[in-house]
């Protein structure tokens, strides 16, 4: 069973960024597409970006379009969400995910087989 290790969560001030990452334990990223999900408090998960296997047509939705940028690293075997200009609305669990099928824009929940565990991100004003 695959599973998915990330890190780079934490809390920053409006304007700021962060760099999250999420790694494949036993197969390569190029095994996989993948996506990154956000639950904001009260709210539920959604998909903000996805990647396709082959590392291109990255997609957002229009909240992060701009600001987020999903990518894929084959030498360290890792995926990353850079974020910048982070604002309050963007405070939430992240998570990742990844499978080998992919539909649609890829975020929908339903399309991906392995999840990460989730980090959070705490942005203040």
């Amino acid at each position: 069973q695959e599973q998915l290790a990330e890190s780079g969560g934490g809390s920053v001030q409006a304007g700021g960024s962060l760099i999250l990452s999420c790694q494949p334990s036993r197969h390569g990223v190029s095994n996989y597409h993948m996506a990154w999900f956000r639950q904001a408090p009260g709210k539920e998960r959604e998909g903000i970006a996805s990647i396709r296997k082959n590392g291109g047509s990255p997609a957002y939705v229009d909240a992060v379009k701009g600001r987020f940028v999903i990518s894929q690293d084959s030498v360290n075997n890792k995926w990353y969400l850079q974020m910048s200009n982070l604002k309050p609305e963007d405070t939430g669990v992240y998570t990742c995910a990844a499978g080998p099928n992919f539909w649609g824009g890829g975020l929908k929940p339903e399309i991906w087989s392995y999840w990460g565990q989730g980090t959070q991100v705490n942005v203040s004003s």
